[in-house]
């Protein structure tokens, strides 16, 4: 696919990383997005600018999104002023959380347009996109999938989930919805120890040590937690709206999900208290008003 015009469409925090890394790489990358900041920053790197959606889609072949909600996708994707109507995109990838819902609907709108669809959400922070080390968790046809390897390793690894519409976006709120609840519960346990008058830093170091050790512990809480800074690069906002879609599709499936139901409410309040911009690590912050202590470490303020 090397040599062909890429479209990327979505530079918020995790699209602008990604759309550089294609820059970098030596792509040929047209880019869109409503905030021209981010616009005039890919630009200097050696992006060109387009005016609108459907001029991306008029001019590469291959176009990425990577944007907030289900209903932007839709409206980018297959909206009167979307990629389906383009006269020379080829190919849509998908790198956004939507759901099951929304990919199957944009799937069977672009394949009516002669548009491959390729389902694609990524895995793996603000470092995995800045490094090149997300996971990508890919559905469409195996030889699309093999046909775009290549490029999409640009953005890291890319795993193929399935051919059905829609099986990315499955493993996608899968594994959030275990990041979610890794979260909640480390915060509970942690406000629970400092509460008993433990070091929150020697708990995570224990954690990590014995059973107890999951993503939360490893990384999040000693980054952006334990130093206050609340700063890990993914909002309240997405990651309730990420566990909303999970347990929608669950009760569509029939499947019953009593422990992501309480990491629901316990986001809501969150996102309620601190807003939806605010990082979710802030997901702490409720329980640690309830409970009338922090969770910092003085071994954390000694090691800035």
């Amino acid at each position: 696919m090397s040599g062909k015009e890429i479209g990327f469409i979505g530079l918020g925090k995790m699209g602008a990383l990604m759309a550089a890394r294609l820059v970098s790489a030596g792509q040929s990358v047209v880019i869109f997005d409503t905030n021209s900041a981010a616009v005039s920053k890919l630009e200097a790197a050696g992006a060109r600018a387009a005016a609108s959606t459907r001029e991306v889609a008029n001019r590469a072949e291959i176009i990425f999104a990577s944007l907030p909600t289900p209903d932007v996708v839709r409206a980018v994707a297959i909206g009167p002023e979307g990629v389906a109507g383009g006269s020379t995109a080829k190919v849509f990838i998908d790198l956004s959380t939507t759901g099951p819902k929304v990919a199957v609907q944009v799937h069977r709108e672009l394949t009516e347009n002669g548009i491959v669809s390729v389902d694609c959400p990524v895995s793996g922070g603000l470092a995995g996109a800045r490094d090149g080390k997300l996971t990508l968790m890919v559905s469409c046809d195996v030889a699309h999938f093999d046909e775009l390897s290549e490029l999409l390793s640009i953005l890291g690894r890319p795993v193929f989930v399935g051919s059905n519409p829609g099986a990315g976006q499955i493993m996608k709120l899968a594994n959030n919805l275990l990041a979610s609840c890794a979260l909640a519960i480390t915060a509970e346990a942690l406000v629970f120890g400092v509460k008993g008058g433990l070091d929150p830093a020697v708990m995570c170091d224990i954690f990590n040590m014995s059973s107890g050790r999951n993503t939360a512990t490893l990384d999040k809480f000693p980054r952006s937690v334990l130093t206050g800074t609340f700063d890990f690069g993914f909002s309240t906002g997405l990651a309730y709206k990420d566990v909303r879609l999970c347990l929608d599709e669950a009760e569509a499936l029939g499947v019953p999900t009593p422990v992501g139901s309480a990491v629901r409410s316990v986001l809501a309040i969150t996102q309620s208290q601190y807003g939806a911009d605010s990082d979710w690590t802030s997901i702490i912050r409720p329980f640690e008003q309830w409970a009338g202590v922090e969770a910092r470490s003085k071994k954390s303020e000694q090691s800035l």
